[in-house]
């Protein structure tokens, strides 16, 4: 098998030894961009963006994405507009991760696709399988929350800091806690007055 194809049963989800040294060599190119983008002045903000459009399937413009930034391909991460990343995210993207337009992403968020075998002997072999999450648009996940494989988060949804996201989160909900669990349905009444405001001159 070519070391496309073993990427494609990767990617796939099926199970798999992921241990193989041809995918190892596939991780290399990220990592090496990693570390570009993570000791990279931060005020050199159109070399950086270079980085992470070169990393990611799909980027739009305009995006923030602090250092540092850790994932495992790149390849497989595909992100809509008006993103913003936080200090410290994670992102082992063995799976698709899709993420929409207008996601708030705090600090040291880890998001994970791939599962590896329970048992010690197969876990030990490197049998793993993959699956994709997928963030919709208008979320914000709080700092230090892990969104484990398989999830999808609804549109409008907020995600709060420290939580465990074992399942689907439906839209415009506040989920908090580990496991994560739905608190209430974001509302109007969550609007901000316009008198509790400060404009800025």
């Amino acid at each position: 098998m070519t070391a496309e194809e073993k990427l494609e049963v990767m990617r796939s989800g099926k199970w798999h030894y992921g241990m193989d040294p041809d995918i190892g060599e596939a991780l290399r190119p990220a990592r090496v961009l990693c570390h570009e983008f993570n000791r990279m002045n931060p005020e050199l903000e159109d070399e950086r963006h270079a980085i992470i459009k070169r990393l990611f399937a799909r980027i739009e413009e305009p995006f923030i994405l602090q250092s540092p930034f850790y994932c495992d391909f790149g390849t497989q991460i595909s992100v809509g507009r008006n993103f913003e990343g936080n200090f410290g995210i994670t992102i082992l993207d063995e799976g698709p991760v899709t993420i929409g337009d207008n996601v708030f992403i705090g600090p040291n968020v880890s998001i994970y696709t791939i599962i590896h075998a329970l048992t010690p002997k197969q876990r030990n072999e490197g049998l793993m399988h993959s699956k994709p999450v997928m963030i919709g648009n208008n979320v914000w996940i709080g700092g230090n929350a892990v969104i484990l494989p398989g999830v999808t988060i609804g549109d409008n949804a907020v995600i709060g800091a420290g939580s465990v996201v074992t399942r689907d989160v439906p839209p415009s909900v506040l989920a908090v806690g580990n496991p994560c669990r739905v608190v209430r349905d974001i509302t109007s009444a969550d609007v901000v007055s316009d008198d509790e405001i400060v404009e800025f001159s």
